[in-house]
């Protein structure tokens, strides 16, 4: 885990999410990089140059998180872009072949009912990345115990865990894998992968609705630092397929919760 990614929203939201990254850059000696985003207007006449104020300022704002975190002698690199948030994200992220994007859970939705906002809601939708989503106000730990929630023992493509076995050689990590066995598995997703079976400290079988529902069984028995659930279309982040966005009385993770990229 080299680079790291933190797209910044509202200095009030950025602040402790940058902190947080420097925390875990620090232990992990990773890069950081940093970007804010501001959107264009379309306008004429005296005020053709609207651009440029909102440019300013995303620089000054940009300036003023800066100076609010304690860089721990982490490499950061800043840069202020003009574009669509999402679109900016995906396209850094693929230039600089990130290891890993952090973002606060709201980002920058003004709606406290709201776990994922739009923007991170699109950043888990459309991007092969792995995301790490920090609760609000949330301050890094050392992940000692980790909770991992798959359906599927299947992986298809090479990688997948990459980002957890980082984590867990930099933390001595416990992983405990729960396997959640649904109406909806077939025979092959009931064995583990080994690649599966090779990251787990522990196995715990459960037979539940979803897997989110098993998460939700399990989560206070394991007690984790961390959770960890693959992106899949039709799994965990069912309802975020649909509408980019999910409500806290959906769902709500109180700790980091890291979202592996696609298994399929």
């Amino acid at each position: 885990m080299k680079r790291i990614l933190v797209p910044l929203g509202n200095i009030e939201n950025s602040v402790d999410t940058l902190q947080y990254a420097i925390d875990l850059a620090s232990v992990s000696n990773s890069r950081i990089y940093v970007i804010q985003v501001f959107g264009s207007v379309k306008t004429t006449g005296i005020l053709k140059k609207v651009d440029d104020i909102i440019e300013s300022e995303a620089k000054e704002e940009l300036r003023r998180i800066l100076e609010n975190v304690d860089k721990k002698n982490v490499e950061i690199i800043s840069k202020v872009f003009k574009g669509e948030i999402s679109n900016v994200i995906q396209i850094v992220s693929k230039a600089l072949d990130v290891d890993l994007i952090v973002s606060s859970a709201n980002y920058t939705s003004p709606d406290s009912s709201v776990y994922i906002g739009p923007v991170v809601g699109e950043i888990v939708k459309r991007m092969e990345f792995p995301v790490l989503i920090i609760p609000k106000g949330y301050q890094f730990k050392p992940y000692k115990t980790i909770l991992l929630g798959v359906r599927s023992g299947l992986i298809k493509r090479g990688g997948v865990l990459d980002p957890l076995h980082d984590l867990v050689s930099i933390f001595k990590s416990k992983v405990n894998l729960l396997h959640v066995i649904t109406s909806n598995n077939k025979e092959k997703d009931n064995i583990l992968h080994k690649d599966f079976n090779a990251i787990a400290d522990s196995v715990i079988k459960t037979e539940n609705a979803t897997v989110y529902q098993g998460v939700l069984k399990h989560l206070n028995d394991v007690n984790p630092d961390l959770l960890c659930v693959i992106r899949r279309k039709r799994g965990f982040f069912s309802k975020l397929w649909e509408k980019k966005r999910i409500k806290k009385i959906d769902f709500e993770s109180r700790i980091p919760l890291l979202v592996l990229r696609g298994n399929l």
